[in-house]
């Protein structure tokens, strides 16, 4: 019999992804797993919200720390970004 690996036990739809995405995106900050869970608007299995952040510290969107705190980074039409971006040494 074939065990089931834990994010095929909570994999998470693109509906819940966009969801997380969307309450970190606004609250840039969280100190918890479960102070982020509080914010989201439906309630989401603790395992399922893990594989999300999983995702999306390897899509380099967010960042946690030792202590569990979750950390907004992704910039998306920064006018600050964009700006260093421009003045930038193109590599070849």
């Amino acid at each position: 019999m074939a065990t089931q690996s834990p994010l095929q036990s909570h994999t998470p739809t693109l509906k819940t992804i966009e969801m997380i995405e969307r309450v970190l995106a606004e609250g840039k900050e969280f100190s918890s797993r479960n102070k982020l869970s509080r914010a989201l608007p439906k309630q989401v299995q603790p395992k399922t919200i893990d594989a999300v952040l999983n995702y999306l510290e390897r899509s380099n969107k967010v960042m946690r720390d030792k202590k569990g705190a979750i950390l907004w980074i992704f910039a998306e039409d920064s006018p600050k970004l964009m700006k260093l971006h421009k003045k930038s040494t193109a590599l070849k």
